[in-house]
C-alpha cells in the first residue's frame, strides 16, 4: 500500500512541503488520497502530476467469503510484501463496520485465538489499515451500500502492541478531510497491554477501549493468556481505573466464555467483586471454535445465568455480543490469514 495512504494531514503538509509543491493544496490533495469521487476531479497541473507520482495501490483480494448470514464478509488481503491478512465487513441495522487488523499474526499468544497460534510476524504500517478501510467502502460503494460507520481494532494482531501505526491510521481514518468515522465510532481492543493503555489515556481521544479479561484470578487468566505474568490482573485493572478518571470514558470488559473453564456462578461472582465500583461495562462472548483448541462455549442458559448475576450482584452492565460470521471463521479469535 502507498505509504501516502498512512499520512496524517500533517504529515502530508510536510511532505509536500519537502517535495516542493505548496501545503495550501494539502485538503485537497487528502481529500482526493481518501475520497473516491474527489480523486476524479481536475486539482490542477501540479497537484494532479504530483497525486499521479503517489498513487495509492489497493490490497489484492486473495479470497472474499461470505457467510450464511447474509451480513458479514471476510476477504484475505494480500500486502505488498507477500504478508496476508484477514480483515472482516459486519452489516447491522442500517450500519457496517469494519473489523480491521494491525498485525500479521499476534505476539500475546492467547490459547483460544488462531491469530495468538501463528505467532508474531510483522506490525502492519498506518497505510496498511487505512487501506483495509478504504478496501471495504469501495467494496460497499461498487454494491450501492452505505459508508462504513464504525470501525474496531479488533482483527488480528494487538492493536496497543503497534500503537504509533495505530494512532496514525486512526488519525487518518476519524479527519473529517480524510475518511470522516467519527471518533466515537471507533473502538481499540486489548488483551491488557498496560503501556499502552496509559500511552492512550494521555491522548484523550474519544475512542472506546476493550480490554480482554477472561479470568477472575491471575492464576485462571494466565493460563489463557499468557502476558497476564507480565501485566496481572491487579496491574491491568489500576491502568483501566486510571484511563476511566483521565478520558470520562468507560472501558469495556471482554469475557469469552468457556465452558468448565470460566462461566460458573463463583466465576460470576468473583469477576463482579473484581469490577466493584470501576466505570465498566461487560460484553461476554461465547468461545468461538479454532483449531487445535478443545474449549467450546457454554449453553445459552449458562451465558444468561452468567450475566444474571453479574447484573444482580455487581450491578455492571452487561451485554452478550452477537455471533457474526462464525461459519466462515470471522468471529473473535477465528481470524487466521
Amino acid at each position: 500500500m502507498s505509504a501516502f495512504m498512512g499520512l496524517t494531514f500533517r504529515q502530508l503538509q510536510l511532505r509536500m512541503k519537502e517535495e516542493g509543491l505548496n501545503p495550501v493544496h494539502a485538503p485537497v490533495v487528502f481529500r482526493s488520497l481518501h475520497r473516491k469521487a474527489a480523486r476524479m476531479t481536475n486539482h490542477g497541473d501540479r497537484v494532479d502530476e504530483w497525486l499521479a507520482r503517489h498513487p495509492g495501490v489497493a490490497p489484492e483480494v486473495v479470497r472474499d467469503i461470505a457467510s450464511g448470514d447474509q451480513v458479514t464478509r471476510k476477504f484475505l488481503l494480500r500486502l505488498e510484501d507477500g504478508r496476508e491478512v484477514e480483515t472482516v465487513l459486519m452489516g447491522y441495522e442500517g450500519r457496517y463496520t469494519a473489523c480491521v487488523s494491525s498485525q500479521v499474526g499476534c505476539a500475546m499468544g492467547c490459547v483460544f485465538c488462531a491469530t495468538g497460534k501463528m505467532g508474531f510476524l510483522r506490525h502492519l504500517t498506518a497505510g496498511e489499515m487505512v487501506a483495509q478501510v478504504h478496501f471495504l467502502n469501495e467494496h460497499l460503494a461498487a454494491n450501492e451500500k452505505s459508508p462504513l460507520r464504525n470501525v474496531v481494532m479488533m482483527g488480528m494482531g494487538e492493536p496497543l502492541h503497534n500503537f504509533g501505526p495505530v494512532m496514525a491510521a486512526l488519525d487518518v481514518i476519524t479527519d473529517a478531510r480524510g475518511v470522516g468515522i467519527a471518533p466515537t465510532r471507533v473502538s481499540i481492543s486489548t488483551v491488557g497491554h498496560i503501556p499502552g493503555i496509559q500511552k492512550l489515556a494521555a491522548l484523550k481521544r474519544k475512542y472506546s477501549l476493550a480490554v480482554s479479561l477472561h479470568g477472575a484470578s491471575d492464576e485462571e487468566r494466565g493460563a489463557l493468556i499468557p502476558v497476564n505474568k507480565r501485566w496481572p490482573i491487579r496491574q491491568l485493572l489500576e491502568a483501566c481505573r486510571s484511563y476511566s478518571e483521565v478520558t470520562g470514558q468507560k472501558v469495556l470488559i471482554s469475557w469469552t466464555l468457556i465452558a468448565g473453564a470460566n462461566d460458573s456462578d463463583d466465576h460470576a461472582t468473583r469477576l463482579a467483586e473484581l469490577l466493584r465500583g470501576m466505570k465498566v461495562q461487560v460484553n461476554l462472548i461465547p468461545l468461538n471454535p479454532t483449531e487445535d483448541f478443545e474449549g467450546r462455549p457454554p449453553s445459552d442458559e449458562r451465558t444468561l445465568e452468567f450475566q444474571r448475576i453479574l447484573r444482580e450482584s455487581g450491578g455492571l452492565p452487561v451485554t452478550i455480543r452477537q455471533r457474526r460470521g462464525i461459519d466462515v471463521g470471522a468471529g473473535c479469535g477465528q481470524l487466521a490469514g
